[in-house]
């Protein structure tokens, strides 16, 4: 028996693979599939944790993997791509690939909206009504970037017209650009919010190259740049925070601590914040330019499933990234609990990890792989120099290059071309081809 599902979905960009645009809907035709499949491995989240694990997975000793993955989208985005495409590096296209073009090969696609979990019962439900049951379950569907979050920043981000823009989208990355190139006078405001979002350097990695630009371009003392942030400080790691804070101050950017952005009018070109050390009490600024990095949260159809924490997050050990409750689901990148920074490079670590742990299980032998809560920030500072941030559980520094080039809260050109050349090149060839383990370069972690 099979089920005809129109495969159409209307939400908001920054699910991991998914490609939407502001709220508008995409239509992606028809497709017939079985009503109730059934897999021995089901990945929900076709971005760059569902794809890696797929091909780790499919690139093992398993006998007969028989994987699956349910993601909506078309497209998959290289995302740690836009800070290159909002800063005038690459152009988008060299960021995305169509999903058919990078699923492993034997991995069976289903372009599908997952709506609820019911792992009692070892069943994924989706939007379409169609029900796919499995063995195992990955979970890594990414998170939400909330545009809806901060009032009338949607209407901002569509209207071509408006100095406001936003890299956390693919669309917002080339605007972005735009904007950079556009300014030459007036108030520069960078936003990034209170609480959890993906690269929490992202939002820096803008302003130092939109600083850098308004230089090359002649226009830099002709602009008064603001960094105003939901956090306390530059950036998390206290090495690199206390870095990013002198340059800051040595570059003459207005630090806003602490204050989270609420609101933004496009046509009087004010944003309001709240000061969140000063009881959330308002305080308006005018821009005549605006990167705004939205509030991000758990998909609501994660957050309320059995498999979610009190925050919403995949509730997993985070050393294994087995679930606390189910022993056959696992999870990694950023829908996961796993308490560390998102990032790209953070699943390089993350997924030899689970694919280890997850064969075991199917095994029957006891989970001996474990993440240390690496992650990296390649952390753009200018052209020609970068700073870049790796990192583990405790805020604990774990720098690869540190033993030949020194400390590297301290920027320089190699860290840049890595980033601009190398990581794009190795993404898109080995990262999610599952033969790419990050700091472990070729080499697949090896678990005693």
């Amino acid at each position: 028996m099979a089920a005809v599902a129109r495969l159409c979905r209307t939400a908001i960009p920054g699910a991991a693979g998914r490609s939407y645009a502001y709220g508008y809907p995409s239509v992606r035709g028809y497709a017939t599939v079985a009503s109730k499949p059934h897999h021995r491995i089901v990945i929900v989240g076709g971005g760059t944790a569902g794809v890696t694990v797929a091909a780790q997975i499919a690139n093992s000793k398993l006998e007969k993997p028989d994987i699956a993955i349910v993601e909506p989208a078309a497209t998959h985005h290289y995302q740690p791509g836009w800070t290159l495409v909002g800063t005038g590096l690459k152009p988008l296209s060299d960021m995305q690939k169509p999903l058919s073009s990078v699923i492993p090969h034997g991995v069976k696609h289903y372009p599908l909206s997952v709506s609820s979990f019911d792992p009692s019962n070892n069943v994924v439900r989706t939007a379409e009504g169609v029900d796919v049951t499995y063995d195992y379950l990955v979970v890594a569907p990414g998170l939400e970037t909330n545009f809806s979050g901060i009032a009338g920043l949607p209407e901002a981000l569509s209207d071509e017209q408006a100095p406001v823009s936003s890299i956390y989208s693919a669309q917002g990355a080339e605007k972005t650009w735009r904007k950079i190139q556009a300014a030459r006078k007036g108030r520069a405001i960078f936003t990034q919010p209170a609480g959890i979002i993906k690269c929490a350097g992202a939002p820096q990695k803008v302003l130092w190259m939109a600083l850098s630009q308004w230089a090359r371009d002649g226009v830099r003392g002709d602009i008064d740049a603001t960094f105003a942030t939901g956090a306390p400080s530059m950036f998390a790691v206290a090495k690199y925070g206390e870095a990013l804070e002198a340059l800051r101050k040595e570059r003459g950017v207005e630090g806003l601590f602490q204050h989270n952005l609420v609101a933004v009018d496009s046509k009087t070109k004010v944003a309001t914040f709240k000061n969140l050390a000063d009881g959330g009490k308002e305080m308006q600024r005018e821009f005549d330019f605006l990167h705004v990095v939205p509030p991000q949260k758990p998909w609501d159809w994660v957050a309320k499933s059995p498999l979610a924490d009190e925050a919403g997050w995949v509730a997993v050990d985070k050393a294994t990234t087995q679930h606390t409750k189910f022993p056959n689901v696992f999870s990694i990148g950023d829908a996961s609990s796993l308490p560390n920074s998102k990032t790209a490079a953070a699943i390089t670590a993350q997924a030899p990890v689970l694919v280890n742990n997850m064969l075991a299980a199917i095994e029957g032998r006891p989970a001996k792989a474990e993440y240390n809560g690496y992650a990296s920030c390649p952390l753009l500072t200018g052209h020609g120099e970068l700073m870049l941030c790796e990192f583990k559980y405790g805020g604990v520094p774990e720098e690869t290059f540190a033993g030949v080039l020194g400390g590297q809260e301290v920027p320089n050109r190699l860290f840049y071309h890595l980033k601009k050349d190398v990581f794009p090149f190795v993404y898109w060839n080995r990262f999610i081809k599952g033969t790419w383990y990050g700091p472990k370069g070729f080499s697949a972690p090896v678990y005693s």
